[in-house]
């Protein structure tokens, strides 16, 4: 286990999709433990200790070399900082978490959150420097509040149903329109598959209004399972704003449609978001 500078106390510290634990000297990313040399372990423990602010090189050489220690600090610093990079997935030029000051030092940039640290002690990771953000494993993004996540996908759900019974309650007129656009036997087979998606369609979001209401669990493990039959039946919807045009224009047509397709993904990003995957 890595020998801490100035005895620091055990504590954990989580950015992204990392944890840091210092207590037990160990770098985890999902869970999974990463090869870390002592001296790159020491850098990211200093520099998460100073999140956000600047690390100098001469204050790294001071708590992580001391100074009977003869070694060559520039090349020894910079080849644990590479390395650092390196399992972090991390670059110099376009950098997540390790930000680099030409000739001054080094700087943590990536919100941290703080947890297990003993606040008392002043060489535990403070509270005050650490951002306290979750961020999503796979998206990389802050998580926000299951309720809102599933609030809008419920809101999805409600749309979707309001499109299928007004379709169903007004076929007539999706008749008369498509008898417009395409005489014969086509607007048949358009009306047909209107009342077919429709058919299909209502108990599928039924079934999803009433798993994300009462917060079915595995609804993160089904929904994935659902996506390309639920992709296709929306993208078949998205183009029903067309069936309005003569009311409503073809550009706002064409702007509707081209949001409706995007739902799909919308839809599968908010499930993503309330229903982590740990």
């Amino acid at each position: 286990m890595p020998a801490f500078p100035g005895n620091r106390p055990g504590g954990i510290a989580r950015f992204g999709v990392f944890e840091l634990d210092l207590a037990s000297g160990e770098l985890r990313k999902n869970g999974r433990k990463l090869r870390l040399q002592e001296q790159p372990f020491e850098v990211l423990a200093l520099l998460l200790e100073r999140a956000g602010d600047v690390v100098t090189r001469e204050e790294m050489r001071q708590k992580l070399w001391p100074a009977d220690t003869f070694v060559d600090f520039d090349h020894s610093l910079n080849t644990a900082v590479n390395k650092l990079r390196e399992t972090l997935g991390d670059s110099a030029s376009s950098p997540r978490y390790v930000e680099t000051l030409a000739r001054r030092g080094y700087r943590f940039i990536a919100p941290v959150e703080a947890a297990g640290a003993q606040s008392g002690d002043p060489e535990a990771i403070s509270a005050t420097s650490l951002s306290r953000l979750e961020l999503h494993p796979e998206l990389d993004v802050p998580i926000p509040r299951r309720g809102l996540t599933r609030g809008l996908f419920a809101l999805v759900q409600v749309m979707y149903l309001s499109f299928y019974l007004a379709a169903l309650f007004r076929l007539h007129a999706v008749e008369g329109i498509a008898e417009f656009f395409l005489p014969g036997w086509r607007a048949i087979v358009l009306v047909a598959a209107v009342m077919v998606t429709a058919g299909v369609g209502i108990p599928l979001r039924c079934y999803l209004l009433s798993a994300v209401g009462f917060d079915y669990q595995r609804l993160g493990e089904k929904f994935p399972q659902m996506f390309p039959f639920l992709l296709a039946l929306d993208q078949l919807w998205a183009v029903a704003p067309f069936l309005l045009m003569q009311k409503i224009g073809l550009g706002a047509a064409f702007a509707a449609s081209a949001a409706l397709v995007y739902v799909p993904f919308s839809e599968r990003t908010l499930i993503r978001l309330a229903y982590v995957r740990r």
